[in-house]
């Protein structure tokens, strides 16, 4: 199930236009979001660079908040820490965003965000932070 409004929304992010990332799953406090490691976004061993870990578990943590503000809110980010746990070696990177408690305004939110290689998923950050509704 995809939210048609944060499908709009996230068809307006040129960042995640530029990493070829695709909205897989959002609404109800969750989003999923996936993108191939590109060879342009890699760093110097090879591995996704750790800022396309971080956008992809960022926008999926907005939007899951996102997803339970009423119509006409939009959402940014307040704080974000994220914890780099392995290199992100795989073919794509899949964020899953959730909201941990939704309130009027500020939303506690998590990812996870793991590599894909293959049948192989393995872990490589986890993000929490603060998301506002703004209008």
């Amino acid at each position: 199930m995809i939210d048609q409004r944060i499908a709009e929304s996230f068809a307006r992010q040129s960042m995640m236009t530029s990493l070829q990332a695709r909205l897989i799953e959002a609404g109800a406090g969750r989003c999923v979001i996936q993108a191939p490691v590109l060879a342009g976004f890699q760093q110097q061993h090879g591995a996704a660079h750790a800022g396309v870990a971080f956008a992809l578990g960022d926008s999926a943590a907005g939007y899951a908040a996102l997803s339970l503000l009423p119509e006409g809110q939009e959402v940014m980010t307040v704080e974000m820490k994220i914890n780099l746990l392995s290199p992100a070696i795989g073919e794509a990177l899949h964020a899953v965003g959730e909201v941990v408690r939704a309130g009027r305004r500020l939303s506690v939110v998590r990812a996870e965000v793991v590599a894909i290689t293959g049948e192989t998923r393995k872990t490589i950050a986890l993000l929490q932070g603060t998301m506002i509704g703004v209008q």
